[in-house]
């Protein structure tokens, strides 16, 4: 009689059990095999025609391949990069609105008030790949070369004029650090993406502009002169082109960026949606977009590039705040 009572205890502790496990499962969890069955979002916080653009294009045709169903690319350019940031951060976290993190999100809250926290207030899901920047010129603008470019504005304060692609943007503030190592002043003119600044300088509007290597087409075609660039080596498809540090003046600009989504998202939804994305840098076609504006690979994991914001976040405003004390924002 003890064995058969404890026997049927058994049972109701399991049946009890068995009643209580899905409650300690979250939804997204137990409907995941349905996800995707809807279009996901993926914000491109740039303007159409782009390098930006097009990459993540590329990747959204990719990663949707790779998870099933369709990810459609909605532009939202302006505000130094930041407005997918703010479009997303108050979405569902369901994995339905993700957007591409370019490194101004971490800089701008040190600039002014943002409506959201680039450390708390997204999932950083995987890091893909980045920016090679550097400074190209009109080829009759009247210096060849960097250094002739810096001679000229030391004769000129303030009469050289460079395009960017906004206040507290990579392209702007690797500039200003550059100017004030080089001892020169240039006066910064900001546009909304790329497509705007080759727009600007192709029309003799800029004798310089300051950006990534949508100026490339242009520079092989003859149309452009790249003065420099700011890695922290020679751009393979560039060779005879210097960078801007071993000329002298010690500025680097690397921008690593990634995806990301709204906070409290589940761990098993970061997990799918970074493995498809990460599975687009295999995909010959995502690699031959890459090539094309010359992008490198910089993949990060979820864990990685979490802990990569919280330090960028940190390092920036250490940037700014150096900044502001000389004056240049």
């Amino acid at each position: 009689m003890r064995t058969s009572r404890l026997s049927r205890r058994q049972l109701i502790q399991r049946s009890a059990a068995l009643v209580a496990a899905p409650a300690l499962v979250s939804p997204w969890a137990v409907a995941q095999d349905k996800y995707p069955n809807r279009p996901i979002t993926l914000i491109a916080p740039w303007p159409t025609g782009g390098s930006s653009d097009a990459v993540m294009r590329a990747f959204a045709e990719s990663a949707g391949r790779a998870i099933g169903g369709t990810v459609i690319v909605d532009n939202k350019p302006g505000a130094g990069g930041t407005l997918g940031a703010a479009a997303m951060v108050n979405a569902r976290p369901d994995g339905y609105l993700l957007t591409q993190l370019p490194l101004g999100i971490y800089r701008l809250p040190h600039m002014q008030k943002m409506s959201f926290d680039p450390v708390r207030d997204i999932t950083h899901i995987v890091c893909l790949t980045g920016y090679t920047f550097g400074l190209a010129a009109r080829p009759d603008a009247p210096y060849k070369t960097l250094q002739e470019m810096v001679a000229f504005a030391r004769a000129n304060p303030g009469k050289v004029n460079y395009g960017h692609t906004g206040v507290g943007t990579t392209p702007h503030l690797a500039i200003e650090e550059f100017a004030t190592k080089a001892g020169i002043v240039l006066q910064d003119i900001p546009y909304k993406g790329s497509a705007e600044i080759l727009q600007a300088i192709l029309g003799g509007h800029i004798p310089v502009m300051s950006g990534t290597t949508e100026f490339a087409p242009y520079v092989r075609a003859g149309t452009l002169r790249l003065l420099a660039t700011l890695g922290s080596q020679r751009n393979k498809a560039f060779p005879d082109v210097p960078t801007v540090k071993e000329r002298g003046w010690d500025t680097v600009s690397e921008s690593p960026f990634g995806i990301g989504g709204p906070r409290n998202m589940d761990p098993a939804l970061v997990r799918l949606i970074h493995d498809a994305f990460r599975r687009t840098l295999e995909d010959p076609r995502v690699q031959e977009t890459l090539d094309k504006f010359y992008m490198p690979t910089i993949y990060m994991g979820t864990a990685e590039y979490t802990a990569y914001a919280e330090r960028t976040f940190a390092a920036e405003k250490a940037t700014i705040d150096r900044l502001k004390a000389a004056g240049k924002i």
